[in-house]
């Protein structure tokens, strides 16, 4: 069994006191044990597993047995195994993780008591902007990983099967919680006025409320396991329906985005924005790179690979000629003081080449792995 130091015990104590049963619940405590064993960067020399080992011996027996209860087994096993290994804890180390679990625990309860909005504020006054922002990431990924996992073991034809007799706004929504390729499935399968309806609900999706969320429930719960959740996780939006409509096949595509730019083509451009960005260049062929340079404005190209990585200038440069490489490079050395924006405004423009070209058809862009090219 592991050790503690004696500032670590003097941690232990602090962490008791400030972790009184009325402030954090046994559930909302495992939840952030289950949290800080997620495999997130740390800049603790501990293992994401190590520092929930860490937490659980140093809570002590009564009390790590009560967050058990609200585990899963597999993480108790995991857990179990981590703390016969763990040996002497190192007391800063105690203390940092000690520290991160009490922030957990503050996390869990404004989220459980108020939804995201309210423990925004919460945490945002408690540990600043950044803080705030990194602690909710790993809350909302939890919570619906956790409550909705069951429902990425099902395939295509399963979700399709319990879905296509559903109303738009309950399919957008469970589809909101299972991987956009199986998202894609259930969406091609769909009629073609279903397809527009469903799409479009899920890119406004911002959140799920828990009353939403129960009715859903009612309403599927002879068809998936219970759908449960305490806070508005957030769901759905417009890069999420873009990862869809990147693995839907042409034909569906293509029907959806003439649907939807009958009554917004807002939305079905802010759609196609984000189903190509510019660094998606590294994907292209060669020949649809080629193509669409000799459309861009020289100085575009210069902007936009003021910002660029290695890998996109790169694949540009391998694609001109000699001569214009050349170019493009003497003026990327002299070429200072650059505004992002500008820099936004031509990769954009770049991208706008691309997505006409594509249109009709002169190059390819590859999808989700949903095309194949024949040389």
């Amino acid at each position: 069994m592991a050790k503690l130091g004696k500032k670590a015990k003097e941690t232990k104590e602090a962490a008791a006191q400030q972790i009184p049963e009325n402030e954090a619940t046994p559930a909302e405590q495992a939840a952030a044990v289950q949290q800080l064993a997620a495999p997130l960067p740390s800049k603790l020399e501990l293992t994401s597993p190590q520092k929930a080992a860490a937490v659980i011996v140093s809570l002590g027996a009564d009390k790590a047995s009560q967050l058990y209860k609200y585990m899963e087994p597999e993480d108790v096993e995991q857990l179990t195994v981590e703390v016969a290994k763990l040996g002497f804890l190192d007391s800063n180390q105690t203390e940092d993780v000690l520290n991160e679990f009490l922030q957990m625990c503050m996390t869990n309860k404004a989220v459980t008591e108020g939804g995201l909005e309210y423990a925004k504020t919460v945490l945002e006054k408690a540990f600043g902007t950044q803080a705030a922002e990194n602690l909710l990431s790993k809350v909302t990924k939890s919570l619906k990983n956790r409550e909705f996992a069951f429902m990425n073991k099902a395939d295509v034809k399963a979700l399709f099967s319990a879905l296509q007799y559903e109303r738009a706004q309950t399919i957008a929504l469970v589809l909101s919680y299972v991987d956009p390729d199986k998202a894609a499935g259930v969406v091609a399968q769909l009629d073609e006025k279903k397809q527009i309806q469903v799409v479009e609900n899920i890119a406004k999706m911002e959140s799920a409320s828990p009353l939403a969320v129960q009715i859903v429930e009612a309403e599927m719960s002879k068809k998936f396991s219970s759908i449960v959740t305490n806070a508005n996780v957030k769901v759905g939006g417009i890069d999420y329906v873009a990862d869809v409509m990147n693995n839907l096949d042409r034909s569906s595509e293509k029907n959806i985005f003439d649907g939807l730019s009958v009554h917004n083509q807002d939305l079905a451009e802010e759609i196609r924005k984000r189903m190509f960005v510019f660094e998606d260049i590294i994907t292209m062929d060669d020949r649809s790179v080629q193509r669409f340079v000799r459309d861009c404005d020289p100085r575009d190209l210069v902007l936009a690979l003021k910002a660029a990585n290695s890998e996109v200038a790169n694949k540009l440069f391998a694609n001109m000629s000699t001569r214009m490489a050349q170019s493009i490079q003497d003026d990327l050395e002299i070429t200072s003081n650059v505004r992002m924006k500008d820099v936004e405004e031509a990769q954009q423009r770049i991208v706008d080449i691309i997505r006409d070209l594509e249109e009709k058809n002169e190059i390819i862009i590859l999808k989700g792995g949903k095309d194949d090219i024949i040389a």
